[in-house]
């Protein structure tokens, strides 16, 4: 476990290393966050309890957005590109022979890139809005060691989504378009341009059950305190089931993938 500690560091220290890219995405998010609040403000004027939540909510989970954005890689980005460059440059077996597991390897490292672009990246854009809107933060420290918890298990569901992309390139050579039908489907799914709570009837029971509602939905209304006792044990208890069969399911498609980079070069 030290090893992959110190790996989850280096990753927050390589990504600490980039401090305009980091300032200059601090202002992007800082941006979008105020026009998507004033949109969101004309909307709720329209519908005041759409989805279920008030003004105030509906604001707050603009600027959780905005918070765990680049943190959870809700519009692409983290360590899949640079895998699958690995996997078609053939340098994937150098990663191969190193004593350790591939797969906890890369979970350490975007665990430590999380961890830096959460605090680097999360913290003043939320405090942005709290300071320019009437945000429903809650005043209750726990609550707020929960939601960490909580975003921690959306970053894992994430990683998994992402390293079962990655691994498709063992086939594919070319993730692009891999890539491209992923970031649509978190885009549409996580519940970056709308809560998906919004989501009308059959639609909006599907999508609260999909892997990318646990890396921002669930978290949000962690936040909001929509869930209490038992709901947030299952909200939580949710997260963690999709980690699991996504983790697994990585770790099965990277077993025959690397059956397969043996035989070829076998």
């Amino acid at each position: 476990m030290r090893l992959y500690a110190a790996v989850a560091v280096s990753g927050f220290r390589r990504h600490a290393t980039y401090r305009v890219a980091t300032a200059a995405g601090v202002f992007t998010n800082t941006v979008f966050g105020f026009i998507v609040a004033y949109t969101f403000v004309a909307l709720w004027a329209e519908r005041p309890h759409l989805g279920g939540y008030d003004r105030t909510q509906a604001l707050t989970f603009v600027w959780v957005t905005q918070a765990l954005l680049a943190a959870a890689s809700l519009l692409g980005g983290g360590f899949q590109e640079e895998l699958q460059e690995r996997i078609r440059s053939g340098d994937i077996v150098v990663d191969l022979y190193r004593p350790a597991d591939l797969q906890l390897w890369w979970l350490a490292a975007e665990l430590g890139r999380a961890a830096f672009q959460l605090l680097g990246r999360g913290v003043v854009p939320l405090a942005v809005g709290a300071l320019a809107f009437e945000l429903a933060l809650p005043a209750d420290p726990l609550l707020w060691l929960v939601f960490l918890l909580s975003v921690l298990l959306g970053i894992v569901v994430g990683f998994g989504l992402r390293y079962l992309v990655a691994l498709c390139a063992f086939w594919l050579l070319d993730g692009a378009g891999v890539n491209t039908l992923s970031g649509l489907l978190c885009i549409f799914f996580s519940g970056i341009l709308l809560p998906l709570n919004v989501f009308p009837g059959a639609l909006g029971e599907v999508v609260r059950v999909l892997p990318w509602a646990t890396m921002l939905q669930v978290p949000a209304d962690v936040l909001l305190g929509r869930h209490h006792g038992a709901g947030l044990a299952a909200a939580l208890a949710f997260q963690a089931a999709w980690a699991v069969v996504l983790l697994g399911a990585g770790r099965a498609v990277q077993a025959v993938a690397t059956r397969k980079v043996v035989v070829q070069g076998g």
